[in-house]
């Protein structure tokens, strides 16, 4: 709001800092050293400029005096005070401006990976990736964020926020245009594989083995029974699931183009165990794909 008195306070602060930057030249300022202090008084208030910005609303000034302060820290080689100053500005930009709020927070990674930093990188490339899915609707953006962020976390040995990052690529997979359900499908093959060897994520091994079948059933029905079988194999408890029993149920009723019996496995599981929005959407290309079969005979 123009007449806000925190706006107004931000604008002086800017002003002053301004006045902080253009004393800081000169052969005086360079003799004595002074001009280093000035720049970092000015980074200073640029950033109390971005607070009053915050506290006004104004998100764009805030996330625009962040970004000043930070280009002012990369001059005084504070590579990590510049980092900082650059999320601060990209969490500003993402109320107001998402591509704006990439390019901070990537320069922000660039830093941080630069200083080997990897999990505070990954970290952040999970906001872009967030950003992008539910702001921007990049999508293969967004994969490509989280598939960075775990690469990140698995350097670092932190394999469960790998894992964690490595099944939202999955479940983004299956939503492109067109799907990538092979990629989706050796995700949650990979995610079940290291579930089983896990006594605490040993019980999340047939959702994720689930998943496969169905994402591997929507490119080749064969290729998806030959996947249940295999997994069946590998992972006694799965042999045993509802989930597995379901898969067992559809898996006859697309082969035979049967969609009565294929509704009716869908409605009598979803009774007992809600499908989600995702797993619906699988189940209906998979609906359609019985349908278009049925046209053509």
């Amino acid at each position: 709001m123009a007449g806000d008195p925190s706006e107004q306070r931000a604008l002086q602060l800017i002003a002053e800092a301004e006045k902080k930057i253009k004393s800081s030249t000169g052969f005086l300022n360079t003799l004595l050293g002074s001009g280093t202090s000035k720049l970092e008084d000015a980074s200073d208030l640029y950033s109390k400029a971005a607070n009053n910005f915050k506290m006004a609303k104004n998100w764009s000034g805030a996330g625009s005096a962040f970004c000043e302060s930070a280009k002012l820290q990369l001059k005084l080689g504070s590579r990590h005070d510049a980092a900082s100053a650059f999320v601060d500005a990209g969490n500003c930009y993402r109320k107001s401006d998402p591509q704006e709020a990439l390019t901070c927070l990537n320069n922000a990674i660039e830093i941080y990976t630069d200083m080997g930093r990897f999990t505070i990188a990954a970290k952040h490339h999970i906001t872009i990736a967030e950003i992008c899915e539910q702001e921007t609707a990049d999508l293969e953006l967004a994969i490509k964020n989280y598939d960075r962020a775990s690469d990140y976390y698995r350097g670092e040995e932190s394999t469960s926020s790998a894992n964690k990052c490595s099944l939202k690529v999955a479940t983004l997979c299956v939503q492109l245009n067109p799907p990538d359900f092979d990629k989706a499908t050796k995700i949650f093959e990979m995610l079940g594989k290291t579930a089983m060897d896990n006594t605490l994520l040993k019980y999340s091994a047939k959702d994720h083995f689930f998943k496969a079948v169905l994402c591997q059933l929507c490119v080749d029905r064969l290729n998806g029974e030959q996947a249940l079988n295999r997994f069946k194999d590998i992972h006694p408890a799965f042999a045993d699931s509802r989930e597995c029993k379901f898969l067992e149920k559809i898996i006859p009723a697309i082969e035979n183009e049967n969609v009565d019996d294929f509704t009716e496995a869908v409605t009598e599981y979803d009774k007992i165990s809600r499908f989600d929005q995702w797993m619906t959407s699988i189940l209906l290309r998979l609906k359609k794909q019985i349908n278009e079969e049925e046209d053509l005979r």
